[in-house]
C-alpha cells in the first residue's frame, strides 16, 4: 500500500495499466482515478475491456476482466508535473520487479512521461514499444486525465481498443499495431 492507494494486481493478467502516480484526491480516498474528470474507467468500458463502467470504489473488480492497475511512482501529488525526474528512476527497479512478480502479458503506460523516464528515451511513440519490461510487452497509451485535453474521449477509446485487439490475439502481444 502506498499512502492509502493499493495496487490492483494478480498473477498472469492480460494487461496492467500503469498510471504515472496517484493524485492526492485518489490517494485520500484509496481509489484509483477517483476524480470525476478522469476518463480512465469510461475509456476502459467503451474500449471493450469491461462490460460496464466500473466505479472507482469498485476498482478491484477490474481483476475479473484480467486487467490490473498500478502506478510507476507511489508518491501522491496534485499534478504529475510535481514529480522530479529522479523519482521515476528511483522507482524503476521496484516497478520492474512488480511486473516480474505478477507476470502480465502487457504493461500499458498511461502517458509518455513515466515510460520515457523509465527507458531513458525522450522520443516515445504511442502504442507498442520495441522493448519488453519484466517479460511483458509494453504499450504507451494517452493519459485519460481530464487535464489531458490533447485527446478526445473518442481518440482515447480508439487507442485503448488497439491494445485490447492486440491482447485478444493468441501468443505474445504483437509489437505492431
Amino acid at each position: 500500500m502506498s499512502d492509502g492507494l493499493d495496487d490492483i494486481l494478480a498473477d498472469h493478467l492480460h494487461v496492467v495499466f500503469c498510471g504515472i502516480n496517484p493524485g492526492k484526491g485518489s490517494a485520500a480516498l484509496g481509489q484509483h482515478f477517483a476524480n470525476r474528470s478522469n476518463r480512465f474507467w469510461r475509456t476502459l468500458h467503451l474500449a471493450g475491456f469491461t462490460p460496464h463502467e466500473i466505479r472507482p470504489e469498485d476498482g478491484r473488480t477490474l481483476l475479473d476482466y484480467h486487467c490490473g492497475l498500478t502506478t510507476l511512482v507511489e508518491r501522491p501529488t496534485a499534478s504529475a508535473g510535481e514529480l522530479a525526474r529522479h523519482e521515476f528512476k528511483d522507482a524503476a527497479n521496484a516497478f520492474e520487479q512488480k511486473v516480474r512478480d505478477c507476470w502480465p502479458r502487457c504493461v500499458a503506460f498511461l502517458g509518455k512521461p513515466g515510460y520515457s523516464a523509465l527507458c531513458g528515451r525522450r522520443q516515445i511513440e504511442w502504442g507498442p514499444q520495441p522493448q519488453a519490461l519484466g517479460g511483458a510487452t509494453v504499450w504507451v497509451l494517452p493519459n485519460p486525465s481530464g487535464r489531458n485535453l490533447a485527446f478526445s474521449l473518442a481518440q482515447l477509446v480508439e487507442a485503448y481498443q488497439q491494445l485490447r485487439e492486440a491482447i485478444a490475439q493468441p501468443g505474445p502481444v504483437p509489437l505492431i499495431s
